[in-house]
């Protein structure tokens, strides 16, 4: 219709990856970051490099070091980062949160807490309610989210699946006919 601004384009993870493979800047990472997105948020995460630590250096020496290493990427990189992804939520129309991977420890940072509406039958608040009577979270909310990352962890096979099988639906609905 006139006068309404048309919706960003829909584009796959692996074009997003490529999108920002021709924008980031060169050595940002180590390597190609991973990126995944939902329709709220594209996410970036790479691996960077891992500080000099002593060799007798103990798991706890080593993960300090490791977080230090990325809120020190964080900080040097933010004016290259922020600079990309203003031209990444103006073309995809959603906001792009990052974080970097330093040996086995990763954060993210400047991501979305999407609120999400749900109805729940008493017996399901009752489960929300058990977790934050046994101190598992603090609100319904947390509780929500607990049980979603639950999910995620022990279903994480069969989710793959399911996404799979979206995106297969998704490329033959792309190759149909143009009805427009």
């Amino acid at each position: 219709m006139k006068g309404q601004p048309t919706p960003p384009p829909a584009l796959t993870d692996d074009e997003l990856t490529g999108w920002f493979a021709g924008r980031l800047p060169d050595k940002l990472f180590n390597a190609a970051p991973s990126i995944t997105s939902d329709r709220d948020e594209i996410l970036i995460v790479g691996d960077i490099d891992e500080p000099e630590v002593p060799a007798d250096a103990t798991d706890a020496t080593r993960g300090a070091a490791r977080s230090a290493r990325i809120a020190r990427f964080r900080g040097e990189t933010r004016d290259r980062r922020i600079a990309v992804a203003r031209d990444a939520e103006r073309l995809f129309g959603r906001k792009v949160s990052w974080g970097a991977r330093c040996g086995g420890v990763e954060e993210h940072f400047t991501t979305l807490g999407v609120p999400v509406m749900t109805r729940l039958r008493m017996e399901d608040r009752h489960v929300l309610d058990t977790l934050i009577d046994a101190g598992v979270a603090r609100s319904r909310s947390e509780a929500l989210a607990w049980a979603v990352r639950l999910v995620a962890r022990h279903q994480s096979e069969w989710i793959d699946s399911l996404r799979q099988a979206l995106s297969n639906v998704e490329k033959v609905r792309a190759e149909g006919p143009d009805i427009s």
